[in-house]
């Protein structure tokens, strides 16, 4: 159960990620730099060991949620999904991420889809994983966002997604204050399919943020549920390598935007029928009201 929404800018990318869990589950760890295969990553982690995000020092994350519409699952023991990410954390390149992942137990593993961000080459790859095949899928360098929900997946990708489409109206869509406000909205109310999510039983647990520039990646965990003022933690390293300057849109002309917290766009999106909601990004005028609820 969980919300990831992506916002493609002139150089690297923001993203933020709500997670769902049950209230009986641990509680998760805030992120801790490590060394992975010589390459520098960032993670929050299970007491257990798994994650369910991670950036790397090639500015790349790669984000799980679990695949609810897809109903198979193990039968045995099952090997935790939190270990995809972690064995794909260090990935530099969708065929880098492939190959770890073909590695791995999958018959073992429940359904999942996978997203992976590759700032050097504009790439967004989601692999997703049925309990039959692993699928690799490309999306468009451009503002989208996927939803997983283990009490009903359709409407609360229905619900969310118009949510992310009224927020995407706004002239400070994009910045990180509005990923913020986006991912602690209670809208159309406080409950079961709503991008902050809460219910008797589960309840986003955390909200993971993930800022590349040119030449920094920033993971920024919000400990608890990110409409509650819970503690923050902020890890940061430099990249091995620039993020060059990417088109955003890529079958529209090019519009390109400052790297700042402060610049102002509008979306207009569509829904897909793969269940993530994407949008494009334009210019708008200035003069946005940064505190308008979503």
């Amino acid at each position: 159960m969980c919300t990831v929404t992506f916002i493609a800018q002139q150089r690297g990318y923001r993203l933020g990620m709500n997670r769902d869990e049950k209230l009986t589950r641990p509680t998760g760890l805030p992120p801790k730099k490590k060394m992975v295969d010589g390459r520098a990553v960032l993670c929050p982690s299970e007491p257990g060991g798994g994650t369910w995000i991670a950036v790397n020092d090639h500015g790349a994350t790669l984000a799980l949620i679990n695949w609810y519409s897809i109903t198979a699952r193990v039968g045995g023991k099952a090997v935790s999904r939190g270990e995809v990410v972690n064995s794909v954390s260090m990935a530099s390149s969708p065929d880098f991420a492939d190959a770890a992942l073909h590695g791995l137990p999958l018959n073992r593993i429940n359904p999942f889809r996978l997203i992976g961000i590759f700032p050097t080459t504009s790439e967004i790859i989601e692999w997703r994983w049925n309990l039959k095949q692993l699928v690799r899928k490309n999306h468009r360098w451009k503002a989208q966002q996927w939803i997983s929900s283990g009490f009903d997946e359709p409407t609360a990708q229905r619900v969310r997604g118009k949510t992310f489409q009224r927020a995407g109206q706004q002239h400070s869509t994009g910045s990180l204050d509005w990923l913020r406000r986006l991912h602690r909205s209670h809208s159309p109310q406080a409950g079961p399919f709503s991008t902050c999510m809460h219910r008797a039983d589960a309840a986003t647990v955390s909200c993971t943020e993930v800022t590349v520039s040119s030449q920094q990646a920033a993971m920024r965990y919000h400990a608890g549920a990110p409409c509650r003022a819970f503690k923050h933690y902020v890890r940061h390293f430099r990249l091995r390598c620039r993020v060059a300057l990417r088109q955003i849109g890529a079958r529209h002309s090019p519009t390109l935007y400052h790297d700042r917290d402060s610049f102002t766009d509008v979306m207009r999106h569509c829904i897909s029928l793969n269940g993530s909601v994407t949008g494009r990004l334009k210019t708008s005028q200035p003069g946005s009201n940064q505190n308008r609820p979503l």
